[in-house]
């Protein structure tokens, strides 16, 4: 059976070439985003920081039991948005553990120096070098809180030697420091940090007692990493230090996983590939499956004479199922070894993408692949062989002479099965509408895209009886605008209405989706900048990227003319939901004249009742949790400490300015760096005092002083960065329905030379050919950009107004002009272009091509 299936490869190449970009174009979307998953699945960070240690006790993570279904409590861990940290007595504990030669105490100061501001710098306690473990190549350890040790990384660049001065920033403060030492760690390069060479990461180290000092974290360590006595039982080490690890609410990594102790970025990296990849390949592989599925079941379609011909000289329905399902099972593996390749340099150039952007840190790789390219692989033949065996069912499942007449006439409809299934599509999606309207968030943005793939679900089911109607409703328009060529046209679109369901299906899908996702981003930028360019009611901002501390907003306030000041601290805390615990953005004020400088649109309640132990949340967040004013939010701060407050106000711009707003004195020692990242400045009109903040902003290291409007705009350029994930997706995946539409209405047109040559013998012109052809294209693109837009507004519409509240999506004109004109221009494209073709061959040759 393989060999006829080769066979009929070789002398139908044309045939099954559409097929073949179908399969080869979805392994290649699917590779990349199982590739993604994959890589996500094996990073581990980089442990060389602690390389030294056996284990690594840290806070990373969070975990949070969710609702009890059947005895069995749901859990679900959460990345900290903030790194945790674990008490001083656990070093104590862990050091006593027997085994254990030492528990060094590691502390991170976020740092920037003068020599190198633009090298990434962590800072830590001499102490901390025995983790990697580093060793002195020149100088000393540092010995007073005026010296610090610096690594090979951070030395040779700048040429700090022992002996030579720097300034460090840190804690928004500007010190001079003498460097007494230069070290690198055991196992790596002279170029290697502390913090590893891949990381990207330098490292300088205090005394341990100015570390203290230093640290945000009074009583904390950042980390403690675990060294044990060569001849200590490692098994029963580690046992007791997990022990000990979930007295304290912390976890210890071991083994490669140690890298996400040392950079929890790497742990933020893994959870957004593996993610990102799985969102990904979801929507991909449903797309892919619509594809595939229409283009072998229209390619299977198109053989009917040929299938029933086999019938009729004695071949068994077996044989013909067989035959089918080799052919395609061989055109799945061929896809796959053009695929997979494609997928793999794909998949780089994506993560390429991603790291620039910041999603990814540079140490991020592709990395195993023959996994990925099996699942996917398999899926896709999978896919396609399911395809093949239904369309297939029916020529296999009659008696080869009523095979034959059905290649005269195909069904015009399908079965009772299909209309009801699709009906029962219809009817979900219009129900999840009312849910996605009730809901808000993550909820809303799941039922919105379920209601989007049961909308297109229910049109591919639906496509016959859908194409038959349009076709009896735009009959008289065909013929009043293309006259007889026009008639043609809707007895045609009539007669093949179940031949045309996948190019419906994908043109649906293109426009459905790539006005859903698309300009939802939009809506949600838009938004974004409109309600923090209208919350801002102060004139300047004074920033820093080394931090401000709060003594600033206090200097700011004795600044003549300045009305109010602001500091605004920027940070994320993990909040209950529905199903499972949110991470959403959220900031830390001084409520004091923040009236006069933000306007958040409070709802209910005052800023002014803003103190510690009270949170002040936006209108989308307190439906969402079940919060209301006056009540108690139970919630965790960025770095996993929980903590139950009062709601005194509830507001409407949380897309602008967060769904959480604490006072800054809540959030203090609950962030990495412990400062203000902003202050927000009112004056009065007249004021003309812009050189005396300019020179309030000199006090502070890399301090400037902005207009709010560039503020704004710095927002606006935030969001549209992290929306830029969705659009690449929703660029891929219409761009693939779209090409499957036109490489599907390709093979169609190219099936059609017989008939277009028997029109030509009865005395149809090439002219009324091409009026037919233009009138069947208008009135089969017309339906599905109608149905397309109509589920794009539909979903928009209900979308937006749940996540963001505006009853009207905002929707630029030029970027519909771009989708529906695209996609038009493209589909009119890849139909006219083979009919020209078809038109060239003579009628009566024409008539004796195989079909």
């Amino acid at each position: 059976m393989f060999r006829l299936a080769a066979q009929t490869l070789r002398h139908r190449t044309g045939g099954f070439l559409a097929t073949f970009a179908a399969l080869a174009a979805g392994v290649t979307v699917l590779m990349t985003c199982a590739l993604l998953v994959e890589s996500g699945w094996r990073h581990q960070g980089d442990p060389h920081r602690y390389g030294a240690a056996v284990a690594v006790v840290a806070d990373r993570d969070l975990t949070v039991d969710g609702p009890t279904v059947f005895g069995e409590t749901e859990r679900t861990t959460v990345l900290l948005p903030e790194r945790g940290s674990v008490p001083e007595k656990v070093a104590g504990d862990l050091a006593d553990v027997p085994g254990v030669e030492r528990a060094v105490g590691d502390r991170r100061l976020v740092v920037t120096t003068t020599a190198a501001p633009r090298l990434p710098t962590t800072g830590h306690g001499w102490s901390s070098t025995a983790l990697a473990p580093h060793r002195l190549v020149s100088g000393r350890p540092p010995r007073s809180d005026g010296e610090i040790a610096v690594d090979a990384r951070l030395a040779g660049p700048t040429g700090l030697v022992p002996g030579a001065t720097t300034e460090v920033v840190t804690g928004g403060v500007s010190r001079t420091y003498e460097v007494s030492g230069v070290v690198v760690s055991d196992g790596g390069d002279g170029g290697d940090g502390a913090d590893g060479a891949a990381s990207g990461r330098a490292a300088l180290f205090f005394t341990d007692a100015h570390a203290a000092a230093l640290d945000p974290h009074p009583g904390r360590y950042d980390a403690v990493g675990v060294l044990t006595a060569p001849d200590a039982d490692r098994d029963a080490v580690l046992a007791e230090v997990r022990r000990i690890a979930d007295t304290a609410g912390a976890t210890a990594y071991t083994g490669d996983d140690r890298g996400l102790a040392a950079e929890p970025e790497s742990a933020a990296a893994r959870s957004l590939a593996l993610g990102a990849g799985a969102a990904f390949a979801g929507y991909a592989a449903a797309v892919v499956g619509f594809v595939v599925a229409g283009t072998v079941g229209l390619s299977v379609r198109h053989r009917r004479r040929d299938l029933a011909l086999l019938r009729a000289v004695a071949a068994t329905p077996g044989q013909v199922r067989s035959m089918l399902l080799a052919e395609v099972g061989l055109l799945a593996l061929l896809a796959g070894a053009v695929g997979v390749p494609a997928g793999l340099l794909a998949s780089r150039r994506v993560r390429d993408a991603l790291v620039s952007r910041g999603f990814l840190p540079d140490d991020f790789t592709v990395q195993g692949g023959a996994l990925s390219a099996a699942a996917v692989v398999v899926t896709v033949a999978a896919v396609a062989l399911l395809s093949a065996w239904i369309a297939a069912l029916r020529v296999t499942r009659i008696r080869p002479t009523e095979a034959l007449g059905e290649t005269a006439v195909e069904p015009a409809t399908g079965g009772r099965v299909r209309l009801v299934c699709g009906l029962a599509c219809v009817a979900g999606a219009l129900s999840l509408t009312v849910l996605t309207g009730a809901t808000d968030g993550q909820t809303a943005l799941g039922a919105a895209m379920g209601m989007l793939y049961l909308f297109v679900l229910g049109v591919a089911l639906l496509a016959p009886w859908i194409n038959q109607a349009a076709a009896r409703l735009l009959g008289p328009v065909l013929r009043t605008v293309w006259g007889d060529s026009g008639y043609l046209a809707a007895a045609n679109l009539r007669a093949h209405a179940r031949g045309t369901v996948a190019v419906l299906t994908a043109l649906v899908l293109s426009v459905g989706l790539g006005g859903t996702v698309w300009f939802l981003q939009d809506n949600l930028e838009r938004q974004a900048a409109v309600q923090s360019r209208e919350g801002v009611l102060a004139r300047y901002a004074l920033t820093s990227g080394a931090g401000l501390p709060a003594s600033a907003v206090a200097e700011a306030r004795r600044v003549p003319g300045v009305v109010a000041a602001t500091g605004v601290r920027r940070t994320s805390v993990v909040v209950p939901d529905r199903l499972e615990p949110q991470t959403v953005p959220a900031q830390g004020i001084d409520p004091l004249g923040a009236d006069r400088t933000l306007d958040l649109k409070v709802r209910s309640g005052s800023l002014d009742a803003l103190r510690e132990g009270t949170v002040a949340v936006s209108t989308a967040r307190a439906d969402a949790a079940g919060w209301r004013l006056g009540g108690e939010a139970r919630l965790w701060l960025g770095d996993g400490t929980p903590v139950t407050l009062c709601v005194v106000a509830v507001y409407e711009r949380g897309w602008g300015f967060g769904d959480v707003t604490l006072h800054r004195r809540t959030l203090d020692g609950h962030t990495v760096t412990g400062l203000d990242d902003r202050v927000l400045i009112r004056t009065t009109p007249d004021f003309g005092g812009e050189d005396v903040l300019a020179e309030l902003a000199r006090r502070y290291p890399g301090g400037q002083v902005t207009d709010t409007d560039r503020l704004t705009g710095e927002l606006a350029e935030d969001v549209a960065v992290s929306g830029w994930l969705n659009k690449m997706l929703v660029t891929v995946l219409v761009g693939y329905a779209v090409l499957a539409a036109a490489n599907t209405q390709v093979m169609a047109a190219l099936a059609r030379t017989r008939e277009l040559s028997l029109l030509r013998l009865v005395g149809v012109t090439r002219g009324q050919v091409k009026r037919m052809v233009h009138a069947e294209q208008a009135g089969l693109l017309g339906v599905a950009l109608l149905i397309g837009a109509a589920i794009a507004a539909v979903t928009l519409t209900t979308i937006v107004r749940a996540v963001t509240g505006a009853a009207v999506p905002h929707v630029p004109a030029a970027g519909w002009a771009v989708l529906l004109g695209g996609t038009s221009a493209l589909a009119l494209l890849a139909t006219m272009v083979p009919v020209t073709h078809v038109l060239r061959t003579a009628p009566v040759e024409g008539m004796g091509v195989r079909e």
